[in-house]
């Protein structure tokens, strides 16, 4: 075998998943998000800055608040989903590195200064943490429906605050009736990759 990853995981992270976009109404629990967590934490950022925020959006009216906010397509599946995550980049993450990053602690002020910089780079590697918090949600036997149709001025204001961008709203439960489109195609390996 080529990786080391057994075949049932590799189907359950990758090849079987798929966006849901419509879900059953079993719960998804707390005990279930602090696990997903409690994995993907460890995958990396740049200086492990970890600028993701996780906003669980659990009540019917924080649903109702966030679903003026979504493109008019995104807005049944979500107000039906057991959970929804808001995922944000902390533009103030520069704050956690002397613990994050203990070898370098001076990295906060060496490299993170200026506010321009740190928005850069929170969006970048907080995008980065969206994609690891997706694959949890599937190591953790949910289906994840991300979505970036959304008004993210509204969202921002409703939910977060200034140092805070939101970046994608993830649906998130065990998958419902006719909750997967067909599998749209791929690229293959020869029209990605290059070699120099």
């Amino acid at each position: 075998m080529t990786l080391a990853l057994d075949t049932a995981a590799q189907d359950l992270l990758f090849r079987q998943a798929h966006t849901a976009n419509a879900f059953s109404d079993e719960p998804v629990t707390d005990e279930q998000m602090q696990a997903l967590y409690d994995l993907i934490k460890y995958a990396p950022t740049a200086f492990n800055q970890s600028p993701l925020r996780v906003v669980l959006v659990r009540s019917a009216e924080a649903r109702e608040r966030l679903a003026p906010h979504l493109s008019e397509g995104n807005r049944a599946k979500t107000l039906a989903a057991p959970l929804v995550a808001i995922l944000a980049a902390d533009s103030e993450f520069h704050e956690e590195l002397p613990e994050l990053f203990p070898h370098f602690p001076q990295a906060k002020d060496v490299f993170f200064s200026e506010r321009p910089v740190r928005d850069k780079s929170a969006a970048l590697n907080a995008s980065l943490q969206a994609g690891y918090f997706i694959l949890g949600v599937r190591a953790a036997g949910l289906a994840a429906g991300p979505m970036t149709g959304f008004d993210a001025a509204g969202v921002q204001k409703e939910f977060l605050d200034d140092d805070h961008t939101p970046l994608i709203i993830v649906n998130i439960g065990k998958p419902g009736a006719d909750a997967f489109r067909p599998r749209s195609p791929r690229l293959a390996y020869d029209q990605v990759v290059s070699v120099v």
